[in-house]
């Protein structure tokens, strides 16, 4: 008898895990906050009074719902991949070129600011609320969301899709995994527009995306990300980025916010070619 070929069953790849386990997440903290612990949250917020299942409400979106991009990122590389988590925590700070890196993330933090100035209406909150909510950010929303999103998703998506495709579907599931936020009363996001916030989305993975591209620093990403959270501590956010379909200015303003961050990812990826041609040009000539 002819023995059967074992036949190997493919693995599924970094992108696939990615996005399982993403999904897998998402589903357990809407399971969890929304049709368990809600009733706490929303007792809360009209009472002020801190209960038991409050306190399991915040613990579980503090460590499972925020960090979900960053739980799913270090699963991949060390129970997947077998890597040290000690270095995949060094690969969220490494940054090639620091001055490239800084002048970049800065000047895309520059844009957000002035937009504020320009467009926002200010809250009532001392300025000294903002360089101490960035701080308070970096680690909580910047380091726990893009080591996901501009860490892995974005880089596997460039590898599968030409531009500006995988920034279109990067900011697509970006913007659904933040949608049980508008089904959430005790949510800051609640009643604001959907529209106007998957917007905001749009033009911040373009500029996220290049920010990327330019600096291939996970840590700048975070820093702009924190940033722009950062100026919900001294302006009204949601009137800011929720808004829909918001002022004239603002309108224009973001159009140039976008134009800048699709040209940078231009130039960064013609450099990028440019600097690849030459290594192979040198490699054949040795």
């Amino acid at each position: 008898m002819k023995q059967r070929k074992n036949k190997k069953v493919p693995s599924l790849s970094r992108l696939s895990w990615y996005l399982l386990l993403i999904l897998g997440l998402s589903v357990f903290c809407f399971l969890t906050l929304e049709l368990w612990l809600s009733p706490y949250s929303a007792a809360y917020k009209e009472t002020g009074q801190i209960s038991a299942g409050y306190l399991l409400y915040a613990a579980v979106g503090l460590i499972f719902s925020t960090p979900t991009p960053f739980l799913s990122a270090a699963f991949i590389a060390v129970f997947r991949e077998k890597q040290c988590l000690r270095k995949f925590l060094r690969g969220i700070f490494r940054t090639e070129k620091p001055g490239k890196t800084i002048l970049i993330t800065a000047g895309f933090c520059m844009m957000a600011l002035v937009y504020a100035l320009f467009c926002g209406t200010p809250n009532g909150s001392p300025w000294y609320m903002l360089p101490l909510g960035f701080l308070i950010m970096i680690p909580f929303v910047g380091i726990a969301e893009e080591t996901g999103w501009r860490g892995l998703l974005q880089p596997e998506l460039d590898q599968r899709m030409a531009f500006p495709w995988s920034v279109l579907i990067t900011a697509g599931i970006w913007w659904v995994w933040h949608f049980p936020l508008w089904l959430d009363p005790t949510s800051n996001h609640y009643g604001d527009s959907l529209i106007g916030f998957g917007i905001t989305i749009f033009i911040w993975a373009f500029a996220l995306a290049a920010i990327y591209k330019a600096t291939k620093s996970v840590i700048a990403c975070a820093a702009y990300h924190a940033f722009i959270d950062a100026i919900g501590a001294v302006y009204d956010w949601n009137m800011l980025f929720d808004a829909f379909p918001g002022s004239p200015a603002a309108i224009i303003y973001r159009a140039l916010w976008l134009f800048s961050a699709v040209a940078l990812w231009i130039v960064s990826d013609r450099k990028e070619k440019r600097e690849t041609a030459q290594r192979c040009d040198s490699r054949e000539m040795c």
